[in-house]
Formats: C-alpha cells, sequence, structure tokens
C-alpha cells in the first residue's frame, strides 16, 4: 500500500513522514512537495505536487492509495486547492483520504474555520473513503512567540481568560501516521487538543518559571494585537488571521477535553512545559 503525504516539506508534513517511517515501510511513503529537491533527506520517494498546478495532479497521485491531504496554506485559496487535490484524487483511484481540518469545525468561532468545513463537505460528496482529523492549534503557534517575550518583557495576545488545549505538532503527525498507517479510522471524524488546558496569562507563568524573568501577559484588543503584529512584519492577512484565532481561543475555539488526540497516539500529549522549554534553547 502507498501512501501519500502531501506538504511533506512543511513542519507538520515532515514529522509525519518521520512517524510513518516507524509504523511502515520507507518505500511505501511518498513525499508529494512543492519543490522535490527540498525532499531528498526524508529518506523516501519524492514526487511533485502542487495545488495550484492542478494540470499534473492526477498524474502525481497514480499508485497512490491512502493520501493524507495536509491544508494548504493559502488562507483564501484553500477551498479551490482542496477541491482539485480531492477530485484529482478519485479520478487517480486513490482510495482513502486522510484530511487536517480544525478544532470543532463546525462550530468553530475562528474564522479559519470556514476553508475546512467546506473542504469537509466536499470531501463527504465525493463518495471517497474519508478520514477527518480536526487538529486543535498547535502549541509552538504561541511558544514560537516565547524568546520574543522575553526580550520584550511580556506576552501579548487578544485571548482573554479563554481556555486552550494546544499539542505539539508532533503529537498531530503522529496520530496522522497512526491513522494512516492503520485500519479502522473510515467515515470517522476526530477533535484532536491536547490533555493540558492553559490560559495565555498561566503559559507567560511558565515562561517566567523557566526563563527567570517575570513575564506578565498583556491581554489586548484584537485590533492592537493585529496592529502589533503587523509592525513587527508579519503580511497582513496573517496579523489579521492570528488576532482572530486569539479572538476565537477567548471564546472557547481551541479548547477540547476529550482527550481523543492521546488516546489516538497511546501516550499522553507533550507537556506545555516540554514544548516552552523547546523554544528557549
Amino acid at each position: 500500500m502507498k501512501i501519500g503525504v502531501t506538504g511533506a516539506t512543511g513542519q507538520l508534513g515532515r514529522l509525519v513522514v518521520q512517524s510513518l517511517k516507524d509504523k511502515v515501510a520507507a518505500d511505501n511513503i511518498v513525499a508529494l512537495v512543492r519543490t522535490p529537491e527540498k525532499a531528498t533527506e526524508l529518506g523516501v520517494d519524492v514526487c511533485a505536487f502542487d495545488y495550484s498546478q492542478t494540470e499534473n495532479l492526477v498524474a502525481s497521485l497514480q499508485g497512490i492509495d491512502k493520501l493524507l491531504l495536509i491544508s494548504g496554506n493559502e488562507i483564501g485559496q484553500r477551498l479551490p486547492q482542496h477541491k482539485a487535490v480531492i477530485a484529482a484524487a478519485k479520478q487517480a483511484g486513490v482510495q482513502h483520504i486522510v484530511y487536517t481540518s480544525i478544532l470543532h469545525a463546525d462550530n468553530s468561532p475562528l474564522s479559519l474555520a470556514i476553508e475546512h468545513l467546506g473542504t469537509e463537505a466536499v470531501l463527504k460528496e465525493s463518495g471517497m473513503t474519508y478520514t477527518i482529523l480536526r487538529n486543535g492549534w498547535y502549541t509552538e503557534n504561541y511558544t514560537g512567540s516565547a524568546k520574543g517575550a522575553i526580550g520584550a518583557g511580556a506576552f501579548i495576545g487578544n485571548a482573554g481568560d479563554g481556555k486552550i488545549s494546544s499539542a505539539a505538532r508532533a503529537d498531530y503527525a503522529e496520530a496522522a501516521a497512526v491513522v494512516l498507517a492503520s485500519t479502522g479510522h473510515e467515515g470517522k471524524t476526530y477533535e484532536l487538543a491536547g490533555d493540558e488546558v492553559y490560559t495565555l496569562a498561566e503559559l507567560a507563568a511558565e515562561i517566567s518559571s523557566q526563563s527567570g524573568k517575570n513575564i506578565p501577559y498583556n491581554n489586548l484588543t484584537e485590533t492592537q494585537y493585529a496592529d502589533i503584529l503587523k509592525s513587527f512584519g508579519l503580511p497582513d492577512g496573517l496579523a489579521q488571521m492570528l488576532a482572530d484565532s486569539d479572538t476565537g481561543a477567548s471564546k472557547g475555539g481551541l479548547f477540547d477535553n476529550s482527550r481523543t488526540l492521546s488516546t489516538l497516539i497511546g501516550r499522553p500529549t507533550t507537556p506545555l512545559a516540554k514544548v516552552v522549554a523547546d523554544a528557549l534553547v
């Protein structure tokens, strides 16, 4: 059985391939990537694959039995791109698509959920066998700012007291690998989130504890936070998306206590303290 992983040179995709190699033979894995020369060190077969080059998708998917469709990173373009991949997969004879969606996509307050929910609908209407992985937030989305927060003397955001049950990117990657390498997941939708629940104030306290410096959490308005992110050089769309996501978090959009993720991977999710420690190295 050939397993294809789209976006295999991305942050999540690389980890999925690494985890898959512990579960199936490397020659059964195909990395589907925009720039093949960046994937040579993955140690698996590589095939050129660009969501936007629809004329080449079917040929690239020939021989693939199971496909992990990692959601694209072009916000606003993802739904048409995903539609094209799903259509090509069906034409190429792919038997099963696993898709990385977003936590509680059907009732999420995050604007990011719109394209994910649209993709889920396309997948369900395709007639193909599918599994939907509704991934919660990556802890690294927040801890990536830890060193900057220490330098600035504060951790900023606009999530208020919203409870966040994020998990390390590697936890989600392992869940994807488990689903790809085993059976019994057909037609299922998994709500995936971390075991640990925290607020951004508690994250700031953890950064303070590990750094030995007092790093308070400063809660801003959505507009203030987006403007500061833009001042750091982030593109307007990305800055607004991050601020919108924090607003969603303040409304419970990044919280889930089902522990489905740890059940699926057979171990507790990576502790917040460990991800913070890794970010501060």
